[in-house]
């Protein structure tokens, strides 16, 4: 069954209320929280949300829905051989695939001065798309997400337990890993942990074993955010956000989330985006 539609219209309207009217949390340089009077809302950026492990475009409808209401333009790409691409599943499917979907989407779009988000599993083929795309963005966010660094892979950080499995899959000849139960992601409400089991696929190996090659493109940024879901435990998320605290060219935030935070809290994430919207685009 899907989501009830009159919940669905409720959430809608509640989303649109937070993103416009609500106070949200003020992203400062290496800080925490702190209040702040949200700017009026700055029609016509252009957002591009990029989805974790497992995910697909669908996970950002609530987000996307409200940020279009406000006048954003928002893309929201599937990466190949997940969700409704999930018919291109392949062996051949590696890191560049991935990269080049987000690449190849701002060329073909001509995405410019653009708000950059990923989540999670995200962060790796959004470090590695700003080695390309990096002078069409203006802000980059990422959300409870992985900061790798010039030749990791997936698998190096991986626990032991992980990288065991993943070896003994790919002997096997196996070219996806199945999606975990949607539990792991502790969200706040049942129907929620609902839809996104019905809704998850499996997730390509091959984009797990490449090293990614970064030059400091992500660094470079002038603008960029890291948002660290409180509700999920995981210390390699907990390291990236010590990093970046005490780097002052990030501005950090923990939100009262699980690690789904488009799903679980988007009343919490939309305020921050809408914070970010409104201010100049930088060159």
């Amino acid at each position: 069954m899907g989501q009830d539609p009159r919940q669905d219209r409720q959430r809608r309207q509640l989303l649109k209320a937070a993103a416009l009217a609500a106070p949200a949390t003020l992203l400062a340089a290496g800080t925490a929280q702190a209040q702040f009077v949200p700017p009026q809302a700055t029609p016509g950026r252009s957002f591009v949300l990029v989805h974790g492990a497992w995910h697909g475009a669908w996970c950002w409808r609530r987000v996307a829905d409200a940020l279009i209401e406000q006048g954003h333009k928002v893309y929201t790409p599937t990466l190949t051989g997940l969700a409704d691409r999930s018919h291109l599943l392949s062996a051949q499917i590696n890191l560049d695939t991935h990269i080049l979907d987000i690449a190849n989407l701002f060329k073909w779009e001509e995405i410019s001065s653009a708000i950059l988000v990923g989540h999670s599993y995200g962060g790796w083929p959004v470090s590695g798309a700003l080695e390309k795309i990096g002078d069409r963005v203006a802000s980059v966010v990422f959300l409870d997400a992985f900061l790798p660094k010039n030749g990791q892979s997936g698998l190096d950080i991986q626990t032991p337990t992980s990288q065991g499995a993943v070896q003994e899959a790919l002997k096997r000849g196996e070219i996806s890993r199945p999606a975990p139960p949607a539990s792991t992601f502790k969200f706040r409400r049942k129907s929620d942990e609902e839809w996104v089991a019905r809704q998850m696929t499996a997730q390509p190996i091959g984009v797990s074993t490449q090293p990614i090659v970064l030059t400091g493109a992500r660094e470079r940024m002038r603008d960029k955010y890291y948002l660290r879901a409180a509700r999920y435990p995981n210390p390699v998320f907990d390291g990236h956000l010590a990093d970046c605290r005490a780097d002052t060219s990030w501005k950090t935030s923990t939100l009262d989330s699980g690690h789904d935070v488009m799903i679980d809290a988007p009343e919490l994430l939309l305020p921050i985006l809408g914070q970010i919207a409104g201010a100049p685009a930088l060159a």
